[in-house]
């Protein structure tokens, strides 16, 4: 039984080691500029991965994970490649004493899995090779890390042959070259493991990022946005009109935070345009920059989930810039493309109307931070982020829905994707017992482009009561509500609806978030109690 444990952890420890030399050389080639894709293949793999997602499996992930989604895909591919590693050496090693000479028999099936435990870093190297702006020296890495693999796995191997001869005495060689076995693997785990971290820290330029952001300082712009004090109704447990930053949902594509150095960062303006353009990152600081309140929502959000926020937007207006590049006549769509190749496609006319669409350089007044999009993103009201909101955009595609599609639209989700009107309840919380008396049911409700014009709740099947609005300083974000509620002691359903700016009243048939957004009515149960 020692000896398998033995075999398994040799398998770990190759494994381990090889990720540890890849990464560690990976955030080497990155750093000396000598790649220009993804070298690492933890993130090669994790990013193949999220390419070939279906809609109904990234639907899933963001239900089960929210945020969370890209730790839990590296977990998940941590316990697969150890499990793999401990099955090719459990089953790999030798069966057969070596001889005096240090060569020995080798076994039939140890060959084979060593060529398995090649193959695994195949898939790494195929992975690494399909990330966008690959180049070759992003894949010497992996190649290094899997021969230094193979090296260790075979080493170990040759330790525990005299482990499996026939009848090895209880305390004898076999049992020595177990316990050396043990000890190696551990230790060499334990290493691969400290390289990984070690590669992974590395390979972050996010000194770069901080050091650009505290440079450039708070954004200014001539005319800056004042939310109204009425924009708020200060109830204790309702979601606050502004975002901060810090706390702002991320769903992205990017298994690892982009972090891109402003000096180098460049945006072409390119397809059906009379004049391609590229701007720095300095040109648009130089602009005449605007700011926006926009709330973003994600197309995955659940009814009464909490994958939005609202923020003050400071960038140029998009229209500014395709006016610059002159748009063709016939064409529909821009397509935006990040600098991990992720693409949405905006309808045009939603980038050159007068909702200020943006190319974001600032959050509620300070840089963007490096996984909300620094540089500089792209923000769009009115439509759900997968269709617009781009982080760390490099260009601006000019082109027609038939001929170009973004990235999700052939995974299964809606070319277009306008936001539909949602409303939650924020307070009281669902399962929190609440007093007997006056209880304050509150929260948000957004249709944004379209506004909000009233809310309404349902106690159990009482008739619909209308909640008191905030104010509302932009039909492109969320409002705030709220209804005082004389409660008596028992067991109730809430439910919330709200009206949009054109009349229409939010639907109460339930939709998944698949292929175009989620529909329903918001509704908790709430104790009261005596």
């Amino acid at each position: 039984m020692r000896s398998r444990w033995a075999a398994a952890l040799a398998g770990v420890a190759a494994g381990a080691v090889t990720l540890a030399v890849a990464e560690v050389g990976a955030a080497l080639v990155m750093r000396g500029g000598l790649g220009t894709g993804t070298a690492s293949p933890l993130v090669a793999v994790a990013g193949a991965f999220i390419d070939r997602t279906p809609a109904w499996l990234k639907d899933f992930a963001i239900q089960t994970f929210g945020t969370n989604d890209k730790l839990a895909l590296f977990v998940g591919m941590g316990i697969v490649l150890t499990g793999v590693c401990a099955l090719i050496g459990l089953v790999g090693g030798p069966t057969k004493p070596l001889s005096e000479d240090g060569e020995g028999q080798r076994n039939h099936y140890e060959k084979v899995e060593l060529g398995l435990f090649a193959a695994v870093g195949v898939v790494g190297v195929l992975a690494v090779a399909d990330r966008p702006d690959f180049s070759w020296p992003d894949a010497l890495p992996t190649v290094v890390g899997t021969l230094v693999g193979l090296w260790v796995l075979d080493r170990l191997w040759r330790r525990l042959a005299p482990a499996t001869a026939a009848a090895p005495a209880p305390m004898g060689p076999g049992a020595a070259s177990r316990r050396s076995v043990l000890l190696w693997g551990g230790a060499l785990t334990a290493v691969g493991a400290l390289g990984i971290l070690a590669g992974r820290a590395l390979s972050r330029a996010g000194e770069v990022v901080e050091a650009a952001r505290t440079r450039i300082g708070r954004i200014r712009v001539a005319d800056p946005v004042t939310v109204p004090a009425g924009a708020t109704q200060g109830v204790a447990g309702q979601t606050s009109y502004l975002t901060p930053n810090e706390t702002f949902y991320r769903i992205d594509t990017a298994v690892t935070v982009p972090q891109v150095d402003p000096e180098t960062w460049r945006l072409r303006v390119t397809g059906m345009v009379d004049r391609e353009i590229e701007l720095t990152f300095q040109d648009l600081l130089d602009a005449e920059l605007v700011e926006a309140l926009v709330t973003l929502t994600c197309v995955s959000n659940y009814v009464g989930g909490d994958l939005a926020g609202n923020a003050v937007w400071t960038g140029l207006p998009v229209r500014e810039v395709l006016a610059r590049a002159g748009v063709r006549e016939g064409a529909d769509m821009v397509l935006s493309r990040s600098v991990d190749g992720f693409t949405a496609g905006t309808p045009l006319e939603a980038m050159t109307d007068d909702r200020n669409a943006l190319l974001a350089v600032a959050q509620n007044g300070e840089p963007l931070l490096a996984e909300h999009g620094f540089p500089v993103r792209v923000v769009v009201p009115g439509l759900y982020g997968y269709v617009s909101a781009t982080k760390w955009v490099t260009e601006l595609k000019v082109t027609r829905f038939d001929q170009d599609e973004g990235y999700w639209t052939p995974r299964g989700w809606s070319a277009l994707g306008p936001v539909k009107t949602a409303s939650r309840i924020d307070v009281p919380r669902p399962g929190e017992p609440v007093a007997a008396g006056e209880v304050v049911i509150a929260g948000v409700a957004w249709a944004q482009h379209r506004g909000i014009d009233k809310v309404e709740v349902r106690i159990g099947d009482g008739d619909w009561q209308e909640a008191t609005l905030a104010e509302e300083p932009t039909i492109d974000s969320w409002r705030q509500w709220m209804l005082t509620w004389p409660a008596e002691p028992g067991e109730y359903a809430v439910s919330v609806r709200a009206t949009d700016g054109t009349g229409e009243v939010q639907t109460q048939e339930r939709a998944m978030p698949a292929p175009d957004g989620a529909t329903g009515w918001h509704t908790i149960d709430v104790r009261v109690e005596g």
